[in-house]
């Protein structure tokens, strides 16, 4: 018995335009940070929800990076619980294949007189790159994915740890811990950092950015001892704040940098992927990268918590 007609699941919002899609809330046009560069090796793929929308990510055996939607347009089966050889992933369901193009190869169950064939099936994909260690992939309209990724300046090529937490929370409460000054002493008090006696008058000054503003370069307060203590002096730091939601920071004495770029990505309306990336030139990384690890680690955990 031959089936002529196969249903075909085909949830394709590649027609997505502006800023905010069925009411969802979030912001499209952007690029969100979706992995380190070193959990995608050649001939790997990874599963990300990224906006409300599943993702595969994958790397194929040349090296290069590409991103499809990671429902199959048969059913909707999670290709990313398939096979990937390098240069096709096969639906762990009905054995469809498709490329790295999201092109699909092979419907094992059809004949040739039969539709949907291989050339009729087109799955969803995304814009993506790798930059400074980390894979960003464009979330909207792909005609608009020449706007530039953010960059951390002087140390990019440096990038010494990664780490991502899940917030259970929205992007915009997530956010709202990346511009709140007020609640270090307080949340993460430390004698390393700051404790509840050390809140002192300060001020600041800002100016705007194309997407959102920048905290201009000054010098950090006498109360801030992580810095003094790993770059060997009282440093001058700038922070910029940018949409969709990204903060990157810069601290530098002349002689030894730091940089930092956090990143959120929203999972749904509920979940936030909170990325935190750190650069620096300071000598003894064997010594120093565990230890400050650990340390970003504990503050991600605190503002998570």
């Amino acid at each position: 018995m031959k089936d002529n007609d196969l249903p075909v699941f085909n949830k394709d919002t590649s027609d997505t335009v502006g800023l905010d899609h069925d009411s969802s809330g979030y912001l499209y046009g952007f690029w969100y940070v979706a992995a380190a560069s070193r959990e995608l090796k050649p001939s790997t793929i990874v599963h990300r929800t990224l906006l409300g929308e599943p993702v595969l990510i994958g790397c194929d055996s040349s090296g290069s990076l590409f991103a499809l939607q990671d429902t199959c347009p048969h059913r909707g089966t999670l290709l990313s619980r398939g096979g990937f050889d390098g240069s096709e992933i096969e639906c762990p369901y009905h054995g469809w294949r498709f490329t790295t193009t999201g092109q699909c190869s092979a419907i094992p169950s059809q004949f040739s007189d039969q539709r949907p064939q291989p050339k009729d099936i087109q799955a969803k994909t995304y814009p993506v790159k790798e930059s400074q260690g980390l894979v960003w992939v464009f979330m909207g309209p792909p005609d608009e994915s020449s706007t530039s990724i953010p960059k951390v300046p002087s140390v990019g090529d440096r990038l010494q740890v990664h780490i991502c937490r899940t917030f259970h929370c929205s992007i915009d409460l997530a956010i709202t811990g990346l511009m709140d000054p007020a609640h270090g002493a307080f949340v993460h008090a430390s004698s390393l950092w700051r404790g509840h006696k050390d809140v002192q008058p300060k001020e600041k000054s800002f100016s705007p950015t194309p997407l959102g503003w920048r905290m201009d370069k000054h010098t950090v307060s006498g109360n801030s001892r992580a810095y003094r203590l790993f770059l060997g002096g009282a440093p001058e730091t700038e922070i910029t704040y940018s949409l969709p939601g990204v903060r990157i920071e810069q601290a530098t004495t002349g002689r030894f940098t730091y940089c930092g770029l956090t990143a959120c990505t929203p999972v749904n309306k509920t979940k936030t992927d909170v990325h935190h990336i750190m650069y620096w030139n300071v000598p003894g990384n064997l010594l120093i990268r565990p230890l400050v690890r650990q340390i970003a680690l504990r503050f991600l955990e605190q503002d998570a918590n």
